[in-house]
């Protein structure tokens, strides 16, 4: 993702979330995805949600993204939908591990969430991408 410019010399509080805080939001978020932490009724027969790995700290920043980017009018419009992918995509990730984990491996719908980070980290596409090594 191109960097995010800021209008003046001093980055705003808002920039230093989104490159600092967020970013170690989606890292954490993407490192602690489990699909043990699914939807499941615990030893009394109650229904647990499962979070497919996420706290609700990480899942309260992913959740915040589209209200920041609405106020940060300094983002071109594909910088803001590029951020609102990435967080809609890892929270789809960890949704879709806590509903049907076995689905969500089997039926590649985790892989399809993880094709659209990669989409959206390489905005040239696959060509723009470091070459393996």
């Amino acid at each position: 993702m191109d960097p995010l410019p800021a209008r003046s010399a001093v980055p705003t509080p808002t920039w230093a979330w989104l490159v600092g805080d967020l970013a170690g939001a989606v890292e954490d978020a993407m490192a602690a995805l489990d699909p043990r932490d699914c939807d499941r009724t615990d030893g009394h027969g109650l229904a647990v949600d499962g979070a497919g790995g996420i706290g609700p700290v990480t899942r309260s920043m992913l959740a915040a993204v589209p209200c920041v980017v609405s106020d940060a009018d300094w983002l071109t419009v594909d910088q803001q939908v590029r951020l609102l992918a990435v967080a809609s995509a890892v929270t789809g990730a960890a949704g879709v591990l806590a509903q049907d984990p076995g689905s969500a491996v089997t039926h590649g719908l985790l892989a399809r969430l993880c094709a659209v980070l990669d989409h959206v980290a390489r905005p040239d596409g696959p060509a723009s991408a470091p070459a393996p090594v």
